[in-house]
């Protein structure tokens, strides 16, 4: 996985992809992420990169502030730029945040 800077602000859909990298390289959370959306392994696959499933997949990171920090970590991003980037995305108004 490409890690991008901390000051370099990547696109929406860019830090959606790696969270679902980040997602998908952990057997639990894969599987409680499935569980709760009712996706199948091939759905997912299938439809990584729609804008509403990478909403879903930023969802399902900020509903866990350890997770954010984790996946930031491990991005090498900040700890705000999953928040941004879900703003970006369907589904999601500034207001939610």
């Amino acid at each position: 996985m490409q890690r991008l800077s901390k000051t370099v602000q990547p696109d929406a859909a860019t830090v959606g992809l790696q969270a679902l990298a980040y997602i998908a390289s952990d057997d639990t959370l894969i599987d409680r992420f499935l569980a709760l959306t009712g996706m199948a392994p091939a759905e997912l696959k299938e439809n990584a990169q729609d804008p509403a499933v990478l909403g879903a997949v930023l969802d399902f990171l900020l509903a866990d502030e350890s997770l954010v920090i984790a996946f930031a970590d491990a991005s090498d991003l900040s700890p705000e730029a999953p928040m941004r980037a879900r703003m970006g995305l369907p589904g999601s108004t500034a207001e939610d945040w």
